[in-house]
């Protein structure tokens, strides 16, 4: 097997570089440094919007995760109903509580891929959206 030369590896187009001193590190001319040295523009800045991609999948999260989410939604609402519950047979609903059960109604529930569960989910958010409905009523006319 032949190798080539350092002729025939010049012919392949390869890049000459210029001529370094062989004392270490020098700066090069007076000419180079009279003027302004070209910028380019940065490349590869996009990584931040993949780094946001991966957090948004990271947030949605597995469908078991989501109905744990969902779960524990409306466990909340069921345990301020039963606080309002508790409240109108003892005569004084807590403010907070309706307070609470506002807030727990505005929050989005993430969809799961059970048809059973997300029914029970529907009929808990109607039963309380009815209820604050019915408490903002009686509030109002007191």
């Amino acid at each position: 097997m032949k190798v080539p030369g350092a002729t025939s590896a010049g012919q392949a187009g390869s890049a000459k570089t210029p001529a370094r001193a062989s004392g270490g590190f020098s700066l090069g001319g007076t000419a180079a440094a009279s003027g302004p040295a070209q910028v380019s523009p940065a490349q590869g800045l996009t990584g931040v919007g993949s780094i946001d991609a991966l957090l948004a999948l990271q947030s949605i999260g597995t469908p078991g995760e989501r109905k744990k989410r969902a779960v524990r939604r409306a466990g909340r609402l069921l345990d301020v109903l039963d606080e309002i519950k508790v409240g109108l047979l003892d005569g004084a609903i807590a403010a907070d509580s309706l307070d609470r059960l506002a807030v727990a109604i505005r929050d989005q529930r993430e969809e799961t891929d059970d048809p059973g569960l997300e029914g029970v989910l529907n009929e808990i958010e109607t039963r309380a959206a009815v209820e604050l409905a019915k408490l903002e009523v009686m509030k109002n006319a007191a």
